[in-house]
């Protein structure tokens, strides 16, 4: 079959490299069909380009995959209408965190012909075959379609237990020189950027997260080293950024899998996301020695009920040891926090910016979000039990308007007081973030003039 996949735009000036994409297009090439990538992100086709597009370029079938968030699915409403008024529409598949949760609510809002659920490589085999066969869909597990006028849903597929077998992405497929320009945290003008997956899933259970995956399936060292040696020699990658929920899932994956990237001499840096309970001062050496130079903490909150009450597996004395503890080995941490759960207040908030402030490296833009009670996540029904939410509808036509701003209120402070909160809050994160940036460019001013610095390069922003 021919298939196009879409990646599409959200106004970034340099987009991340779509990794599920990329996975999904291999799986569907090892099968034998014809894999084109539709590009709207790097070209900034406008949304009805791709009806013409479709009009001149016959497929067998489309897909669209996306996270959740306001944005995503709004987009994904406009290409759909887009796919629609083609007049060789061919059947359209989407997936992804976003649909995945609630697949009838968005088979019916895109007109899409089926959803695939939750991990995609096998099951979209699988539906590609079946459609291309003419055959019916009700014995493939993991989607959901239309029969008539009812969704069907079928039951959940199996999570593939050797991820290590998933061919990797399809990497010529894309245009590569584009997005390993993206930049990351402590990254310089020169490095060659490329996201990867270290593995899949998480162990915890935070009620903020709309993962449906359960547990962590790492791949192995081998594999994971050997895919950064093809990147290297492909495409001179030297920095990898590791974009899966959870790299650090233990302290003896990491210390391994640390200890194998110095034995293999890959020389190159990476970032990852990591555990403040894990994050031990003798593995954060053998992590900066391996080459680790930053890695992204989920502190969420700097207060015990508050981390209580999110199911975060922490506790602040954890965080506050772990953050000394990474900054000592030279790593720089990525110091995440939301406000507005069970339990927040102006006087948690305040905690959690005099954190990010007292341990602010200067790394990267630090602000301070409302929580966002995704479809899928445990947060989600409670929102619906208690009468916050109405369902998925409520959430994505009425309430999740815009990532910075509150869908659901789950504290005891009026919508305006945390507004009132929040500004207050990045106010204070954002001054002290110019006033750092500013100062960075008046000491190199002085070294210039003062001291006749002949490695100034000019006040550049990048």
């Amino acid at each position: 079959m021919k298939i196009l996949l879409v990646v599409y735009d959200n106004d970034s000036y340099i987009h991340v490299f779509p990794m599920g994409v990329g996975y999904i297009a291999s799986a569907l090439r090892y099968e034998g069909h014809h894999v084109d990538i539709y590009n709207q992100d790097v070209n900034h086709y406008p949304d009805e380009h791709l009806t013409t597009y479709l009009d001149n370029n016959i497929y067998d079938l489309i897909g669209i995959g996306l996270i959740a968030g306001y944005y995503q699915y709004l987009k994904l409403l406009k290409l759909s209408k887009a796919i629609d008024k083609t007049k060789n529409r061919p059947f359209y598949v989407i997936g992804g965190y976003g649909p995945s949760p609630e697949p009838e609510y968005f088979l019916k809002k895109t007109k899409a012909d089926a959803v695939v659920i939750g991990e995609g490589e096998r099951t979209i085999a699988d539906l590609v075959d079946a459609v291309g066969n003419k055959r019916t869909l009700d014995n493939i597990d993991g989607i959901a379609y239309w029969n008539g006028d009812s969704v069907i849903v079928n039951k959940h597929r199996e999570l593939i237990k050797d991820i290590d077998s998933i061919p990797y992405p399809a990497y010529d497929l894309f245009p590569i020189e584009y997005y390993r320009l993206l930049r990351q945290e402590k990254s310089s003008n020169c490095d060659l950027i490329m996201p990867m997956m270290s593995g899949r899933g998480c162990t915890f259970k935070c009620t903020f997260c709309y993962r449906m995956d359960k547990g962590h399936r790492p791949r192995s060292n081998d594999g994971i080293i050997e895919e950064i040696k093809f990147l290297k020699k492909k495409y001179r990658i030297n920095y990898v950024a590791f974009h899966d929920d959870l790299l650090m899932s233990s302290a003896e994956r990491t210390l391994s899998l640390s200890e194998d990237f110095i034995k293999a001499k890959l020389n190159i840096k990476w970032r990852c996301a990591g555990r403040l309970n894990f994050a031990r001062p003798e593995l954060l050496k053998t992590m900066k020695r391996a080459g680790c130079i930053f890695i992204g903490y989920g502190i969420e909150s700097m207060d015990d009920e508050v981390l209580r009450n999110m199911k975060k597996g922490l506790t602040t004395n954890q965080i506050e040891k772990g953050i000394k503890a990474t900054l000592s080995a030279g790593i720089s941490p990525g110091l995440f926090i939301m406000f507005g759960n069970i339990g927040d207040n102006e006087d948690t908030l305040n905690k959690a910016v005099n954190f990010l402030l007292k341990y602010d490296d200067g790394s990267e833009l630090r602000t301070v979000r409302p929580v966002t009670p995704y479809p899928g996540s445990p947060l989600y029904y409670y929102a619906i039990e208690k009468g916050l939410l109405k369902d998925c509808e409520d959430f994505y036509e009425n309430k999740h308007m815009n990532s910075d701003l509150l869908s659901v209120n789950f504290t005891e402070l009026s919508d305006k007081e945390v507004y009132k909160c929040l500004l207050k809050a990045n106010e204070r994160l954002l001054e002290s973030y110019f006033e750092k940036k500013k100062q960075i460019s008046i000491n190199n001013a002085r070294r210039l003039y003062l001291e006749n610095d002949a490695s100034f390069r000019g006040f550049r922003q990048t």
